[in-house]
């Protein structure tokens, strides 16, 4: 089972000792990003900071920063788990598009004890400040690279909902601490956040938002997902945990949270007033510029008797977001093959970013065959922003990079296999001569027939393969060898 609360998690990795507890005071500022950073590269344990210079809360770093330790907060024994699952509920006669999950959790009986549950009292309301007593300096932002432009919350998860359809939304963002009372919102272009913020500013309206630290895991992975605009965050927390998710109605502003939270930050935005926000070392390896993000008044912090605060550390890969990355990557593989059933498998490497590079196996059935699906790709929700896609075919594992590159290298004719469009990049995409759309490439890596102008003699030729007679031969008596 996943576990309910963050604290609870914690314990568990204490007693398997996947977790070290860092007794001595560290500084927020540049210390701590330094010391998870090298731990987090070197696949070491989560980490407990119980003395950080300047804030009486302790700091919980590195919590997601192995596969192992996601999947035991999500209570799983691998990610394909969750993806069987999802493949399960999304039948064929239901909507094609990712719709059909909404649609699956809402129609299946096997779900329906999944949407979130309200309650009217919450560990994360034990405490309540309210007016004078709102100090977000008591809260451990972390300074994490020298030319960030300030201190940043970097796991807070941000809840709004859209001033006309009430639909809510649960998103992850940097968030960047101006003073005691100020938040910066960096909610970029394709978000669903800054959609409800226009909208509120185009009706005159003062957009809630609440912002929780420390939630339940399958809440924060649920956080960090590239889910649809119509599917509820907190329906995809209780389907991934298998359990309803706990909300409580906030204190000030009209919105729900996660009732197991450790803090909660709740505020009203101003249509318009924005303050400049970053720079900040990013997920991608590199600064992202300072920009007018829209800035938060906080007006309320609850909070735990005993709170503790999460956060985690990007920048060059690898980091804590692998693992995030790699979960969304399986998880998301059968709504992509109802869009796209062509599709055998596909793997987003974390060195790209997960949505800078999208490589595809296809079972090809006719010329051009990786082409169609490059293009359905860049047409497909948040795969719009894949930079390059490589398609190979379906006997390629797509999870070995050195055979994809044996195959993206060797198998192709780059005045034929090679296709070069235009379209919508990550708003921290740094790459692109101008912000929010830049140059994509396709590679049809896979092997090619005469109907696709390939009329050499003998045709495509065949790859090199052991006996199999003779390879299982050597297999049996390979203890003979003394090798």
């Amino acid at each position: 089972m996943a576990y309910d609360d963050l604290r609870s998690f914690l314990r568990a990795l204490d007693r398997e000792g996947d977790l070290k507890r860092v007794k001595a005071e560290v500084d927020p500022y540049l210390e701590v990003g330094e010391i998870v950073d090298r731990v987090n590269k070197a696949g070491g344990p989560a980490l407990l900071f119980e003395n950080v210079k300047g804030s009486a809360m302790p700091l919980a770093m590195n919590v997601f920063g192995t596969d192992r330790r996601l999947l035991k907060a999500l209570g799983l024994r691998s990610y394909d788990e969750i993806s069987e699952k999802i493949g399960g509920l999304v039948k064929p006669e239901l909507p094609q598009g990712f719709v059909g999950l909404r649609e699956a959790f809402g129609k299946l009986g096997s779900v329906a004890h999944v949407p979130p549950k309200k309650v009217k009292e919450a560990p994360v309301q034990e405490v309540v400040l309210t007016g004078d007593d709102v100090d977000l300096d008591r809260l451990p932002a972390l300074f994490t690279w020298p030319e960030d432009g300030g201190s940043f919350f970097n796991l807070g998860l941000t809840h709004t909902k859209h001033p006309e359809t009430g639909v809510r939304n649960l998103g992850l963002y940097r968030l960047q601490r101006h003073d005691r009372r100020t938040i910066g919102m960096h909610w970029q272009i394709h978000k669903d956040s800054r959609n409800h913020y226009q909208v509120a500013a185009r009706r005159g309206e003062k957009l809630p938002v609440a912002i929780a630290f420390g939630a339940p895991p399958a809440v924060t992975y649920a956080a960090t997902a590239p889910l649809p605009g119509d599917i509820d965050e907190y329906l995809f927390a209780g389907f991934v945990q298998g359990r309803r998710v706990e909300m409580v109605d906030c204190e000030t502003v009209p919105l729900q949270v996660p009732a197991a939270a450790e803090v909660v930050i709740e505020g009203w935005l101003e249509p318009g007033k924005t303050l400049p926000e970053g720079p900040f070392g990013d997920h991608t390896g590199f600064y992202t510029p300072q920009e007018p993000f829209p800035a938060l008044t906080i007006d309320c912090v609850t909070m735990r008797r005993r709170p503790l605060l999460q956060s985690i550390v990007v920048g060059r890969p690898p980091t804590e977001d692998g693992p995030l990355g790699r979960a969304t990557e399986r998880f998301f593989l059968p709504l992509l093959k109802i869009i796209i059933p062509d599709i055998v498998d596909y793997h987003l490497p974390e060195s790209g970013g997960f949505h800078n590079c999208a490589i595809v196996s296809i079972d090809k059935k006719y010329p051009k065959h990786a082409q169609k699906v490059m293009h359905a790709i860049w047409g497909a929700h948040m795969m719009s922003l894949t930079k390059l896609i490589v398609v190979v075919d379906a006997d390629c594992d797509v999870h070995d990079l050195h055979e994809v590159s044996w195959r993206a290298l060797g198998n192709t004719d780059y005045a034929r296999d090679l296709t070069v469009v235009e379209g919508p990049v990550d708003h921290l995409d740094h790459a692109s001569y101008q912000q929010f759309w830049g140059g994509k490439a396709g590679i049809d890596a896979t092997a090619k027939w005469p109907e696709e102008g390939y009329t050499r003699d003998g045709g495509w030729p065949r790859m090199v393969m052991s006996d199999p007679e003779t390879a299982d031969r050597v297999t049996k008596r390979w203890k003979e060898y003394g090798l």
